[in-house]
């Protein structure tokens, strides 16, 4: 056994412990998935509130912050499952929360940046903000028309580990580079969902 299958096999087996504790507790999983949201916004705050003297520090401690809120967004479906409280409507609350999530983590960026007088990455910060949720949009309105979009690689587990790394590291000025990337490749992973609906609904008739 590698040690990267072992390390593997302890975290799921720690994950399925708070599922199951979490489970008997008999909590609502939109109630997790909105602490998740509420984690978040913490997060967005030591963005916001870092400036030239603290900043390596304040990204620390919002990266951190930022993995206990991955942790919610993890277990509340699993969670969902154990107890069969899967619905509907959890499916889009989940959903509308996490674009919250990801707004309220570019928006502590954009207060970050306007706050140290960088103006070219307010406006980065802000272009991606749009990207990750253009990403999203064009996955929800494609899958409305032709059943699965799931093309595209920065998805929003992609976006947060990319954040993270940003944030933990930025004492290396890594969250700079980070937002170029996410810049990038989100935006490809829109053209890529265009395009796939583009040919997936060529042939199909005009909607009446």
């Amino acid at each position: 056994m590698t040690w990267t299958g072992g390390f593997g096999r302890a975290c799921a087996w720690l994950l399925d412990k708070i599922v199951h504790g979490l489970a008997l507790s008999r909590i609502s999983p939109n109630v997790l998935t909105f602490i998740g949201l509420i984690i978040n916004i913490v997060a967005a705050f030591f963005f916001g509130h870092a400036d030239v003297t603290n900043a390596g520090r304040m990204f620390f401690y919002a990266g951190l912050v930022i993995i206990g809120a991955g942790l919610f967004d993890m277990v509340d479906g699993r969670v969902a499952r154990r107890t069969n409280q899967v619905t509907v409507f959890g499916a889009f609350f989940d959903s509308v929360i996490d674009r919250y999530s990801d707004v309220v983590l570019f928006f502590g960026l954009l207060v970050y940046y306007a706050r140290v007088n960088h103006f070219r990455y307010v406006v980065l910060a802000a272009f991606v903000m749009v990207t990750s949720l253009m990403v999203s949009y064009t996955r929800a309105r494609a899958e409305a028309l032709i059943g699965s979009c799931k093309v595209g690689f920065m998805e929003r587990p992609e976006r947060i580990v990319l954040i993270i790394l940003g944030a933990l590291f930025n004492h290396w000025g890594v969250m700079a580079p980070v937002l170029w990337v996410l810049a990038v490749l989100s935006t490809i992973t829109v053209i890529h969902r265009v395009q796939y609906t583009y040919w997936n609904t060529k042939q199909m008739a005009p909607l009446s």
